[in-house]
């Protein structure tokens, strides 16, 4: 580290114009980032991240632009530079990835064109010289056949592979800093961690510096070395990572760190804190600290009386915008007891068994989406189904709505069988029993309709009210229950945030009264404080009704806190089932370990299993144990020609692998296994 920061951004200010109206987004940002660090920006969607990368970048686009401030790229005010240059230095000093990579890759161009562009470009190689730099970096990004990657188009390679290109596409130039905005969005948590560990690994070969804008949390602790918390456009506390996540200081920090899960702790340990309200909008910003109205420690007439400045603690390596900041506000305390159990429920559950659903492929031959699956779950338990894209969660999730048909096997639920037909040929009492809450609520709601419609359609659909009072009444009764202000249900989709969608789109899944509900991915696409909101809100409304549910995820620590039972599908086939405290403990299906062994934390920690190479296609399955040619604990031959048995680990637990249990349960240190991450 050096006295000159790469980046200094000095009291910068972004507003947009939209005909004579000016909003001012970014009132106020200073930071500063050394050679070689690795600064995290994080904070609910609105705070003003994204508008700050883009303002370094010059990509305010034409309604905005940079009202007062400086950034300075080591000497130079970027502000004061012409459109021209800015694009010289955009690619040769600063680089950017994207949170969508299709935003960067031309759908168009080959890989290799798209890539050879930046060192002729930048840096005036030849042809020759160019190619040989961008082999040398997709090595670098440890893509697999590189001279092969250049050949091929964008939509040819898997979503992972696509960042790794963006990532090298960033590089190529050896710029000084690199801007990664939301850089693992989307991708399942294997791949997240090795993108994650290929970020860290290329900071430290090459030195560049990183701003990491994300607003989860435990990559951040995992990736950066200091951390800026923005709110409304201003950042409220900055810190050394462990300092941050180990002595928050500022109540909006303490909030944001009580609502990430923790793959540790289960529901019945531990509740996840939603902070209350919403950011608010640039032109309602309140006066005093903009977090004061959502703050459970505000004092009136201190709080609310002047704009609250960014001070340096006593400490110096602290920084908090909170005039209580040095009376040490404790953080929000976790509700733990045995309250959060469900009581049992009478009656049958759901049971699943031999359930196989097969498609014809576009190419020929089978598409194998589920295979002979037999998964059960107790009456008001809450089923977690969990794995990588393109496990085959999905197509579950849709046959056990209705949504699609299996092509063999047998669903029932509660003595009724479901399994026989699609939703059309269910009874009217089978379609009310069973209720989905899709990933996307957009979804479920009708853009030309308000957001009250298609409760008010379902409470019709299945008789649940008699009149038009009766319907109104619960309409309020279940925004009420989904703590939305019935005002709302008036207004058309396009008015609410994502939360407020997600939200009626639970109000809509219960109001049939179901005993069923499916939620594919409910919170995937949710900022983490929004995601605890909606998460502790589904919780206690089917604790109340005693609802069975099956919760589709591809994130262990949100399973690990909602879950009852967990079924680890790879494939189309279960790897491994049991109670979430059996699938969290040792012995371990090798997949599910390292599905674990992926998942980022607050905490520091080090090492870890990275599965290398891709899923085999559907089309043409392994003969014997499909995780085969991924496992980092492969027996031999016997995994690729036999299909491995069924072990019952406990009368709940069940693993199918060729390795004894004995080994299971005791498994060899990380390092003496390939694949291993240090």
């Amino acid at each position: 580290m050096t006295a000159r920061p790469v980046l200094s951004i000095r009291n910068l200010q972004v507003e947009f114009r939209s005909g004579e109206a000016r909003t001012l987004v970014v009132p106020e940002v200073s930071l500063d980032i050394m050679p070689g660090e690795s600064y995290g920006l994080v904070g609910e969607s609105g705070c003003g991240k994204t508008t700050t990368a883009l303002a370094v970048m010059g990509y305010l686009g034409k309604g905005g632009r940079i009202a007062s401030g400086n950034i300075f790229l080591e000497d130079e005010d970027l502000v004061k530079a012409s459109p021209e240059h800015l694009r010289s230095v955009r690619g040769r000093r600063i680089g950017m990835v994207y949170q969508e990579p299709a935003s960067t890759l031309n759908p168009t161009m080959t890989i290799g064109r798209q890539l050879l562009e930046v060192p002729i470009y930048h840096l005036g190689m030849s042809k020759a010289e160019a190619r040989k730099l961008v082999l040398a970096t997709l090595e670098d990004v440890r893509m697999p056949d590189p001279a092969s990657i250049m050949q091929r188009y964008p939509h040819q390679i898997s979503g992972g592979q696509q960042q790794r290109i963006v990532i090298a596409m960033a590089l190529l130039a050896r710029p000084a800093l690199i801007l990664l905005d939301e850089p693992t969005a989307g991708l399942d948590v294997t791949v997240e961690a090795v993108v994650l560990d290929l970020i860290m690994s290329l900071r430290k070969k090459y030195g560049t510096s990183l701003l990491f804008i994300s607003h989860n949390l435990a990559q951040v602790a995992k990736v950066c070395d200091r951390v800026g918390v923005m709110y409304s456009g201003v950042i409220v506390e900055e810190a050394p990572v462990a300092e941050l996540f180990g002595k928050s200081r500022h109540p909006y920090t303490q909030g944001l760190i009580a609502c990430v899960p923790d793959v540790r702790a289960g529901k019945q340990h531990r509740t996840l804190m939603p902070i209350p309200g919403r950011i608010p909008l640039p032109s309602e910003r309140p006066g005093g600290c903009f977090f004061g109205p959502r703050c459970m420690h505000a004092v009136k007439g201190l709080c609310d009386v002047s704009a609250v400045p960014l001070v340096q603690l006593a400490d110096s390596v602290h920084a908090v915008r909170c005039l209580r900041a040095e009376e040490g506000v404790a953080p929000p305390a976790a509700v733990t007891g045995g309250e959060l159990k469900v009581a049992p429920v009478l009656g049958e559950g759901l049971s699943v068994t031999g359930l196989s659903k097969i498609y014809d492929a576009p190419q020929g031959g089978k598409l194998v989406a589920n295979d002979d699956l037999d998964i059960a779950a107790a009456r008001g338990e809450i089923l977690s189904i969990v794995g990588e894209s393109g496990c085959g969660k999905s197509t579950f999730a849709r046959i056990i709505a209705g949504l699609d048909t299996p092509s063999r096997g047998r669903i029932s639920f509660g003595g009724r069988l479901l399994a026989e037909a699609g939703r059309k040929g269910r009874k009217a009492a089978a379609q009310r029993t069973v209720q989905m809450v899709f990933q996307n609520p957009d979804g479920t709601l009708n853009p030309s309709h308000s957001v009250g419609w298609p409760i008010r359609r379902v409470l019709a659909k299945f008789g649940l009210a008699r009149s038009a009072v009766d319907v109104e009444r619960r309409t309020r009764e279940l925004f009420e229950i989904v703590r939305l202000p019935v005002e709302l249900a008036t207004r058309r989709p396009s008015e609410l945030s994502g939360g407020q969608k997600q939200r009626v789109a639970i109000a809509r899944a219960f109001a049939s009264n179901p005993e069923l509900v499916v939620a594919d991915e409910p919170v995937s696409a949710l900022d983490v404080s929004v995601q605890a909101a909606v998460v502790t809100l589904l919780l206690d409304i089917q604790r109340h009704n005693a609802t069975t549910m099956v919760f589709i995820s591809h994130d262990l620590a949100l399973v690990r806190h909602i879950a009852d039972r967990v079924a680890v599908m790879y494939l189309g086939k279960v790897m491994e089932q049991g109670t979430v405290e059996e699938i969290f403990s040792p012995p371990h299906h090798p997949y599910t370990e390292a599905l674990l062994s992926a998942v980022s934390v607050t905490e520091a920690h080090q090492g870890g299993i990275r599965l290398t190479g891709d899923t085999p296609s559907p089309v043409n399955l392994p003969k014997g144990c499909r995780f085969a040619s991924r496992c980092p604990r492969k027996l031999g031959p016997i995994c690729d020609s036999e299909a491995p048995p069924v072990q019952a680990a406990s009368p709940t637990h069940e693993i199918a692998c060729h390795i004894p249990l004995e080994q299971l349960r005791n498994p060899p240190p990380l390092a003496a296994r390939p694949g291993s991450a240090e």
